[in-house]
């Protein structure tokens, strides 16, 4: 089985790091023409473009750069300014922290759904009629496990991730028939610095990373059949794979990769 993506312009929000990053390096691998690298700062950008450019050296892609915040009316008009066009948008950008429910206040509610839901929307509401137009598209929404098994300790950013699921299950319906594809990846636990942050702010910060991990994974995520972190290359494939054109048949779907941490044989 052969990814590819030769002539394919793509965007990847949240992208200077992390699974993001990871995604713009899976992509650039399978030939796209022309990859969005997004960030909030220049720096941020820069320092993602030359990752690839060195894990990637002999790739054909060239990478844009995207310095915006899509998460506000002037970042999004930034954004598309950077790349009106796009045959692939990955709406990977997204915020986590952990807060006592009971603690969340409206303004953090506010912000957790303008950057995790209406950031994404907003690029859809924008790119998926000009993919419809073309007869050709994807639409992907990076999920997460919190989607589907709502955590205590950070009950807003679960809220978020299921909304998600709705958003491209509509947007999905909404271009049905149209030869363009609409789906969300149910991202389990993954190993980004991030998250290396929240597992200590858990554990504490005086075990080995990896006995961190597992304490983390045994105390936390009990329930992981994989029971370890996913990589973020392992998110990325999926994404990657949900990109092409092999992925035709396959739309308004959450499809998971959890490391068996939902328990459930749907979706």
């Amino acid at each position: 089985m052969r990814i590819e993506l030769s002539g394919k312009r793509v965007l990847v929000t949240g992208s200077s790091q992390g699974i993001g990053l990871a995604i713009v390096e899976q992509l650039v691998s399978a030939g796209a023409e022309a990859v969005g690298v997004n960030g909030r700062s220049s720096g941020s950008v820069d320092r993602a473009i030359e990752e690839v450019r060195s894990a990637v050296p002999d790739g054909p892609t060239t990478l844009v750069p995207v310095v915006a915040d899509v998460a506000t009316d002037e970042g999004f008009a930034l954004a598309v300014e950077a790349m009106a066009e796009v045959d692939v948008l990955v709406n990977n950008l997204g915020i986590f922290e952990s807060r006592p429910a009971l603690e969340i206040t409206d303004d953090e509610w506010r912000r957790f759904f303008e950057v995790n839901v209406l950031a994404g929307v907003r690029l859809t509401r924008h790119h998926l009629p000009r993919m419809v137009e073309r007869g050709w598209g994807r639409v992907l929404y990076v999920a997460s496990d919190s989607a589907v098994v709502t955590p205590v300790e950070m009950i807003h950013y679960g809220v978020s991730k299921t909304a998600l699921l709705a958003v491209s299950r509509g947007f999905a319906k909404e271009a049905a028939g149209t030869g363009v594809t609409v789906n969300s990846v149910i991202a389990g636990p993954t190993h980004t610095g991030g998250v290396e942050d929240f597992v200590r702010s858990l554990v504490g910060d005086d075990l080995p990373w990896e006995d961190a991990q597992r304490e983390f994974m045994r105390e936390h995520r009990p329930q992981s059949l994989l029971q370890r972190l996913i990589e973020p290359s392992e998110i990325a494939a999926m994404v990657a794979y949900l990109s092409s054109p092999l992925a035709s048949a396959t739309t308004g779907g959450a499809v998971r990769v959890d490391g068996g941490y939902v328990d459930a044989i749907l979706p």
